[in-house]
C-alpha cells in the first residue's frame, strides 16, 4: 500500500501511534468501536496510519514537491487534521496546496462526509480570529464526477480495487498526478510542509524559512516531547473518554493530569523567555499541544470526562500559553472553528453523547488575551 524509494525518510518514530492491529478495523452498524481498537484491560490502542508515503525534494523522489499537485482534505473538527491546517499557514502554503473541509458530522459507521451544494457550512460566528475559519467547506472539487461523497470513497479511490482494512481518517494528503495518497499520518505530513516546499514556485522562501518548527538544536527536546505527549495528552483524552473499564479510564485520568501538571511547571519555567514551549523558539510541540489543550474545556471536560480540572481554572501558565497562540498567532487562531469542533464531537460520538445535544458553555470557548 505504501511505496518508497531509497530517496524517502523513513516513518517517525516518537509520538506515534503505538498499536498493530490485524484484519479489518473498520466500524459497522453492529460494532461502530470494533474490539480490535481495544487491549485486554479495555483501554484504547489507536492503530497506525497505513499510507506513509513521503513528498521529498530529492532527485528521484516519486512525490516531488510541486505547485497544485497536492490537496489536503481535513476537518476543523480533528485535532490530527487540523495541526495540517496550522503549519499550511505558518509556511505560507495557502497557494500551493488546497485544501478542502469535511461537513462537522462523522458517521460511527461511514466516516466523514463531503458538505453538500447548499448546506450549513458550520460558520463560526465566534470565529473573529480569522479568514480560515470557513474557509473551503464545501463538496470535494477533484471528483465531481466520480460520486466522491465520503470520506471512504476517496480511500477506495486511492487503492485501485485493492482492499483496505484501516479506519478512513483525516487529515488526507491526495497526490493530483497519481490520484492517489500520499500521506494520512498527520505528524509526518507536518514534516512534509516544514521542509520540503522552500524552492517551489509561489511560495515566499524567506517567509518558508522563518519559521523552522523542527530546528536541530532542539530535535532531540521535540522528539522526547511528542512521545509523551501524544501517548498521555494528544490520545491520552481519547484513551479517557473511550475507556472501556474504571481501571483503564482511571489510568488514562492520572496519566494525563499528571502530564498536564509536567507541561505547566515547564511553561511556568520559560515563560520569562518567550511565548511558546520552548520559550522563544515556536517548534511543532506547540502545534502538536495547541489542538488539543484548544478543545480541552469546550469539549474533553464534558464528553472525555477529563473533569479533575478545566485549563482556564487549574492551569496558570498552559492557559496563558493557549490564549497566546489563539490570540496573537493567525496560523493557530485563525483555523479553529469551535462550531465545528464541538458540532462533530457532541452530535458524532452518539456512543458517548446519545441525545446529540451540544453543550452551550464554557462561555467563553477561549478566554479573551487581557481576561482570566
Amino acid at each position: 500500500m505504501t511505496a518508497t524509494t531509497n530517496t524517502e525518510p523513513g516513518p517517525l518514530l516518537s509520538g506515534l501511534p503505538t498499536a498493530q492491529h490485524d484484519g479489518n478495523i473498520q466500524s459497522t452498524a453492529a460494532d461502530p468501536l470494533p474490539a480490535k481498537l481495544f487491549n485486554e484491560k479495555g483501554e484504547l490502542q489507536r492503530p497506525a496510519s497505513q499510507f506513509r508515503n513521503w513528498i521529498s525534494r530529492v532527485p528521484g523522489a516519486r512525490f516531488s514537491p510541486e505547485k497544485g499537485r497536492y490537496h489536503l482534505y481535513v476537518s476543523y473538527a480533528c485535532p490530527w487534521a487540523h495541526r495540517t491546517l496550522i503549519v499550511r499557514k505558518l509556511k505560507g502554503l495557502e497557494e500551493v496546496i488546497g485544501v478542502t473541509v469535511v461537513h462537522w458530522h462523522m458517521s460511527m459507521v461511514d466516516s466523514w462526509r463531503f458538505v453538500r451544494e447548499g448546506e450549513d457550512q458550520g460558520e463560526d460566528i465566534e470565529g473573529k480570529r480569522g479568514e480560515d475559519t470557513n474557509y473551503n467547506v464545501g463538496p470535494d472539487p477533484l471528483h465531481i464526477d466520480q460520486g466522491v461523497e465520503r470520506l471512504p470513497d476517496l480511500y477506495r479511490l486511492a487503492m485501485k480495487g485493492g482492499k483496505y482494512e484501516g479506519r478512513f481518517t483525516v487529515p488526507v494528503l491526495w497526490d493530483k498526478k497519481e490520484e492517489t495518497i500520499v500521506s494520512n499520518e498527520s505528524s509526518e505530513i507536518l514534516r512534509m510542509l516544514d521542509s520540503e516546499f522552500e524552492f517551489v514556485e509561489g511560495v515566499d522562501a524567506t517567509r518558508y524559512k522563518s519559521v523552522d518548527l523542527y530546528p536541530k538544536e532542539l530535535r532531540q527536546e521535540i522528539d522526547e516531547a511528542n512521545a509523551w505527549m501524544y501517548e498521555r495528552v494528544n490520545n491520552g483524552v481519547y484513551r479517557c473518554g473511550m475507556a472501556k473499564t474504571q481501571t483503564a479510564y482511571h489510568t488514562a485520568m492520572t496519566e494525563l493530569f499528571s502530564s498536564l501538571d509536567r507541561i505547566e511547571e515547564h511553561l511556568s519555567s520559560v515563560s520569562s523567555s518567550g511565548p511558546y514551549y520552548f520559550g522563544n523558539t515556536l517548534t511543532e510541540v506547540d502545534v502538536r499541544l495547541y489542538v488539543t489543550i484548544v478543545r480541552f474545556d469546550p469539549v474533553y471536560v464534558n464528553i472525555f470526562k477529563t473533569n479533575k480540572a478545566m485549563i482556564r481554572t487549574g492551569y496558570p501558565a498552559i492557559h496563558k500559553w493557549l490564549k497566546g497562540l489563539y490570540w496573537n498567532e493567525k496560523a493557530f487562531g485563525g483555523t479553529t472553528n469551535m462550531r465545528h469542533i464541538k458540532g462533530h464531537y457532541f452530535e458524532s460520538l452518539t456512543v458517548l453523547n446519545p441525545s446529540g445535544i451540544v453543550p452551550e458553555g464554557p462561555i467563553p470557548n477561549v478566554v479573551g488575551l487581557d481576561e482570566r
